[in-house]
């Protein structure tokens, strides 16, 4: 009989991305690691040969961002995450640490050896052109699932291992410039955390496309099985390929609403 720490790891690295994964995502758990709080004990090698451990965080903030090569959000925060560790990277250590692939597909799928999860976080490294750490989490996710795992979830560390500032979304460059800069200074930021939710959900639509062209066709089909609404904005999302990815999920929201309201318009028109 599995044990049930058994169960739990194959659980989390899912072959098949389904509804409950969704709204898992979408709140954190009311136990979970919150602002105040230190973080969880974990002892994670980095790509670079160092190890980053919360025994050990450094003289500076750290910025710990969690994502994967197969996740919207973690391709929407890329390039912000390269942007703002340009811009405070000589006061904040930055930190991302490879999970769990969010929508892992025929072409890429889960990591099934530490070996494959060493290389899905090459290839996120590379992807991104990264210029900061990159951590592997084990193949059970001891860390992502401590703090509740998110796909991209971000948290701002003072060098004693408390939680200052915590992030849903880690595409929430307003909400993490202002700690930052806050956390830069010497203070604690204002605001222990984002509450932004729809603005960087519809801010990773566009990319959707790109992941389901990279991890496998499969992709879309479980995303429509589990998340219609989210597959429909997707495939509109593509008739706004001009637009930087970024901008064409908000413009397929804004689309499909207009034309939801239009159809409801004349409903009511014929039914008079």
């Amino acid at each position: 009989m599995p044990s049930t720490t058994a169960d739990a790891g194959e659980a989390y690295r899912f072959t098949r991305f389904r509804t409950a994964l969704l709204l898992d995502d979408l709140t954190f758990d009311r136990d979970s690691p919150a602002p105040g709080a230190r973080i969880p004990a974990f002892d994670l090698p980095t790509l670079d040969g160092g190890r980053f451990t919360d025994t050990d965080l450094g003289a500076r903030p750290v910025l710990l961002v969690f994502g994967s090569r197969t996740c919207p959000v973690t391709e929407s925060a890329g390039p912000i995450l390269n942007e703002l560790h340009r811009d405070f990277g000589d006061r904040v250590r930055f930190v991302l640490v490879n999970t769990r692939e969010a929508h892992p597909g025929e072409k890429f799928g889960q990591p099934r050896t530490p070996q494959d999860k060493r290389r899905h976080a090459e290839e996120l490294r590379r992807h991104h052109a990264l210029q900061f750490e990159v951590a592997v989490d084990d193949l059970d996710g001891g860390l992502h699932q401590a703090m509740s795992p998110k796909p991209n979830s971000a948290y701002l560390l003072d060098p004693a291992g408390v939680i200052r500032f915590r992030a849903h979304w880690a595409n929430d460059e307003t909400g993490l410039r202002a700690a930052l800069t806050a956390i830069a200074a010497g203070r604690v930021p204002q605001r222990d955390r984002s509450r932004a939710m729809l603005g960087p959900l519809l801010r990773a639509v566009g990319h959707l496309p790109g992941v389901v062209g990279f991890a496998g066709s499969r992709v879309e089909r479980d995303i429509w099985l589990a998340a219609a609404p989210l597959a429909v904005l997707s495939r509109v999302s593509r008739l706004f390929s001009r637009l930087p990815e970024d901008h064409r999920g908000p413009a397929a929201a804004a689309l499909t609403a207009g034309v939801a309201v239009l159809v409801v318009a004349l409903a009511v028109a014929v039914a008079r």
